[in-house]
């Protein structure tokens, strides 16, 4: 992807002097500077150029309406501090807003503070937004504040290595294609990204964590969700609902309350992923068959499955931590098959006072007793190959980053 680079000359803005008044007056290609200091006026940007802040100047908007509209392609907007937007979700109030048809827009090293919507992006080609930092209204309730970066009806987005907080989703993508969402840092929010009637994206090395949910892929397909890490979040890790024709590998999901909930998942490839420390490691239900679950490790979940099905579900060569099962030719997998759900995990939860007495003889005989009468038996995630030894060997440091909640 191209980067833009500016052409023309450059225009100085001093202290005392209006930013808006030096974009108006600026040509297509030329580079405004804006120099270290506070300028409380709205910016629109009507032709291909660049702004740019020397020593971090802070635009604000006074909060009301957009700080900065953009309304023209190859725009550049880098190194400012950027603040006070309006609080009208109606008119998206927003630090930046970039209108439809201003492609190949680059926003990068930026500071969005105390701003309904970080930016709002829609009806655009080739975005890229980097190593921002943002931040919402934090004394607004969560339902009140907008989204940190709201992507709706674009093409081809690179949105890499941007810190999100205190706005109600941090990343909220609807009917968005051939994105790149990477190396992001999404935290204390309601959902860390949230996902809609999307395609062809890859989700890929970011951390989302002390949200309500970390990673929401609702309605999608022909998504790459790879080396990411969802911990501490009230709800869930990684959601995978009405998901299709997908990879989910290689992610960390540590200390959320459930690690991924599935719904409604088909033709799925997930593999390689840490669940661990976990209240429930993966809830699945509402037909989520079949997909592809290998090399995947659960460890120290407080219920490894929580299923919710009438025939059983069958995985391999995953790792299991309460797996009582044997090794006797020393293959590195379990001569007996794993299963998940017996009587005594839908004892547990319909009764989770049961819980305290899980290790008590008691409670190790009705597992036995299960095992030997199948009429005792309920449908179960079945995996036939159980690993006895996990793929990640760095499983310890994930133990005990919990929810603030």
């Amino acid at each position: 992807m191209e980067v833009i680079k500016p052409s023309g000359r450059e225009r100085i803005v001093r202290p005392g002097e209006s930013v808006a008044a030096a974009v108006s007056a600026a040509w297509p290609g030329d580079i405004v500077s804006v120099e270290r200091g506070l300028y409380t006026e709205h910016v629109v940007i009507d032709k291909p150029m660049t702004l740019r802040g020397l020593g971090r100047p802070t635009l604000s908007g006074g909060n009301f309406g957009d700080v900065i509209r953009v309304k023209a392609p190859d725009v550049m907007i880098e190194g400012l501090i950027i603040r006070d937007s309006g609080s009208d979700l109606t008119a998206q109030n927003a630090g930046i807003y970039v209108e439809p048809g201003a492609h190949r827009g680059v926003i990068r090293n930026n500071v969005l503070a105390y701003t309904l919507f970080g930016m709002w992006l829609q009806g655009i080609r080739d975005i890229q937004v980097m190593n921002n930092l943002i931040t919402g209204k934090r004394d607004f309730i969560s339902s009140q504040r907008g989204n940190g970066i709201q992507l709706y009806d674009t093409q081809g987005a690179r949105i890499v290595d941007n810190d999100i907080s205190f706005v109600r989703d941090g990343i909220y993508v609807d009917v968005s294609h051939h994105a790149l969402f990477q190396g992001n840092k999404i935290h204390h929010l309601r959902y860390g990204t949230h996902y809609m009637n999307s395609y062809y994206n890859t989700w890929e090395g970011n951390e989302s964590y002390l949200n309500r949910g970390g990673l929401a892929l609702m309605e999608v397909r022909n998504q790459i969700v790879r080396n990411n890490r969802a911990w501490g979040n009230s709800d869930h890790g990684i959601m995978l609902r009405t998901l299709q024709d997908s990879v989910i590998e290689n992610n960390v999901v540590a200390g959320n309350y459930k690690g991924f909930f599935i719904y409604d998942a088909e033709y799925n490839s997930i593999k390689n992923n840490l669940i661990i420390d976990n209240q429930i490691g993966v809830h699945l239900w509402a037909g989520s068959t079949p997909n592809e679950v290998e090399d995947n490790d659960f460890i120290r979940n407080r219920d490894q499955i929580k299923y919710v099905g009438a025939k059983d579900e069958y995985w391999d060569g995953n790792y299991w931590s309460n797996y009582v099962g044997w090794d006797r030719n020393g293959d590195g997998v379990g001569d007996i098959p794993y299963e998940a759900n017996d009587v005594v995990d839908r004892l547990t939860w319909k009764y989770p006072l049961m819980k305290l007495l899980l290790d008590s003889p008691s409670v190790q005989t009705l597992h036995l007793v299960a095992e030997q009468f199948p009429v005792l038996r309920a449908p179960s995630v079945v995996d036939r190959h159980p690993r006895m030894r996990p793929y990640h060997t760095d499983w310890r440091k994930w133990i005990g980053r919990k929810s603030d909640d």
